[in-house]
């Protein structure tokens, strides 16, 4: 009976490529940063791309993402949130391909470099982003619409920021991803409201000779 069903329903339909692209943000030198591939193959050789990967049979959407993120930095257990499909007829000049993009954010440090060269990938401040292919950039466009909206939410500074931070790092990370200076004084008002960071007895003795005491994260549940 199954197999009618697959003959009879499945087969007059048109069949197509599932992808999943990848937006991999980081942060450093007061600045969002992203990770991109300058892509060794056809369509677009030579340009730049977002990370992605096709779907297999026995994998779902989130574990693709896993998959193709572990590839190009080696890093599990990372956060990731699905920011959409893009199902464009003409997306793809290659072949009819439906991707749903994730954004996931990560600290660079944590990374590892061999795999970023063996896939010629790069970190590209978000500032000085080059021309992508296809209609990648409307899916960064998208994942940073979405980043704004949850700057406030733990898990951004938490992913992006070393363990042990700054209250001017954590600010400038704010500003990074809104695109916008905020005023010192309103910002360390809004620090002091917020539950989750726990003020260290250590101190930064670079940024002055007093130094600046560190904060970090209050620790996260599963």
């Amino acid at each position: 009976m199954l197999e009618d069903v697959k003959t009879n329903y499945y087969k007059d339909n048109d069949r197509f490529y599932l992808s999943v692209d990848c937006i991999i943000f980081g942060f450093h030198k007061e600045e969002l940063n992203l990770l991109l591939i300058k892509r060794n193959f056809n369509p677009c050789k030579g340009n730049w791309s977002l990370v992605g990967g096709f779907l297999k049979k026995d994998e779902s959407l989130d574990q693709t993402a896993q998959r193709v993120l572990h590839e190009l930095t080696g890093l599990n257990n990372v956060f990731m949130e699905q920011v959409g499909s893009f199902g464009a007829i003409d997306r793809d000049p290659g072949e009819r391909v439906v991707s749903t993009a994730y954004y996931a954010l990560i600290n660079i440090e944590d990374y590892d470099p061999e795999l970023a060269t063996i896939h010629n990938a790069h970190w590209v401040k978000l500032s000085e982003l080059p021309p992508l292919i296809f209609d990648h950039k409307q899916m960064v466009d998208k994942a940073l619409r979405r980043l704004k909206r949850q700057v406030s939410n733990q898990s951004i500074g938490y992913n992006l920021l070393p363990k042990l931070f700054t209250l001017s790092q954590f600010q400038q990370l704010y500003e990074a991803i809104l695109g916008k200076t905020l005023d010192k004084r309103n910002f360390r008002k809004k620090v002091a409201d917020m539950d989750f960071l726990e003020k260290t007895d250590e101190k930064d003795k670079l940024c002055s000779k007093r130094g600046a005491f560190l904060y970090r994260f209050c620790e996260m549940d599963d």
